[in-house]
């Protein structure tokens, strides 16, 4: 089995049980897509599937797994609230490579400089974060035009042994989307036009981030090709802009 599968299936239990689950429509050709790599024996296949769901506060739920042997496993798990709502995003980026683990998680703010939203958002979230850095230290340098889409209880680390990840990671992984689901409950939705506004334009100010810098870009545009992956990105994982088009 894939070293994260366990963690999407108690993401999505974890969904089903919370909250009003709904299947979110996966454009054509990106449920699953499969490639094979290397020459030989060193030959393996590549298998990427996607995940899509919705709820009447989150937009969007998504992931994509990536599942390519011992030396590539990849879970990108995403949750965008509606743009009515003034929630964080759920972001976990969990990648295994030939050199070792690298481990993000957060509740990615919309104002990251915003002090009353940092109470609302972070605080609570603090005594989780400083209890897991504890097994779970900080992972490095991290890139400064990143910083603004991070919150301070922001979980990065690179744990080289395999079974940190499949207990403390883990376990992180969940306490993370219980208090992000615990946000989602306590939502109320925004009414005024102004605060819509500032929203959904830090909403697009992060998708856009991200898109443009999505480090999968590369490894998906060697294993599916570019046309594949620039769809994949701005298609299905940050679709916003496209479906604000379409509105």
């Amino acid at each position: 089995m894939s070293l994260y599968q366990p963690f999407l299936d108690a993401a999505i239990a974890l969904l089903q049980k919370r909250c009003n689950l709904q299947s979110y429509p996966i454009p054509g050709g990106f449920a699953s897509k499969s490639a094979i790599v290397g020459k030989g024996k060193h030959q393996e296949e590549v298998l990427t599937t996607s995940y899509a769901y919705q709820t009447p506060k989150l937009r969007q739920i998504r992931a994509a797994h990536v599942q390519g042997g011992s030396s590539l496993q990849v879970l990108n798990f995403v949750i965008f609230p509606h743009l009515n709502y003034d929630l964080p995003f759920f972001g976990a980026d969990l990648v295994t490579l030939p050199g070792g683990h690298l481990i993000a998680l957060d509740m990615q703010p919309l104002f990251r400089d915003n002090l009353a939203y940092q109470e609302k958002y972070t605080r609570p979230v603090w005594p989780i974060f400083k209890q897991y850095q504890q097994q779970l230290p900080w992972g490095g340098d991290f890139p400064d035009e990143a910083q603004p889409f991070f919150s301070p209880a922001f979980l990065w680390t690179r744990p080289k042994d395999t079974s940190v990840v499949k207990t403390h990671v883990f376990a992180a992984f969940q306490d993370y989307l219980r208090i992000y689901l615990d946000f989602v409950e306590q939502a109320e939705p925004i009414h005024d036009p102004h605060e819509l506004a500032t929203i959904e334009q830090a909403q697009l100010r992060y998708l856009r981030y991200r898109a443009e810098k999505d480090p999968a870009r590369g490894m998906f545009t060697r294993f599916y090709g570019p046309e594949w992956t620039e769809e994949y990105i701005h298609g299905f994982l940050f679709d916003l802009e496209r479906k604000l088009v379409r509105q």
